[in-house]
């Protein structure tokens, strides 16, 4: 906050309480690469196979992949 702007109610103004974290760019880099690998777009096989299983769970195809790649295994 800026000199100019008063801290909320309850604040005192102090520095934060917990330390700044040093390799936070590093994992939010690798968090992203590694979302961007997990939702890369699979052969064609495979996306037909995983939209009609969706479809017979009455789901729809990005949820059902959600749940493989959360789960690790094919519902």
């Amino acid at each position: 906050m800026s000199p100019a702007s008063p801290a909320g109610i309850g604040h005192n103004g102090g520095p934060p309480l917990d330390p700044p974290d040093v390799n936070e760019s590093w994992r939010a880099w690798n968090w992203r690469r590694a979302q961007r690998r997990a939702w890369k777009t699979p052969p064609r096989e495979i996306a037909l196979r995983r939209l009609a299983r969706a479809e017979e769970l009455g789901m729809t195809y990005r949820a059902y992949t959600l749940e493989i790649l959360e789960r690790g295994r094919y519902l």
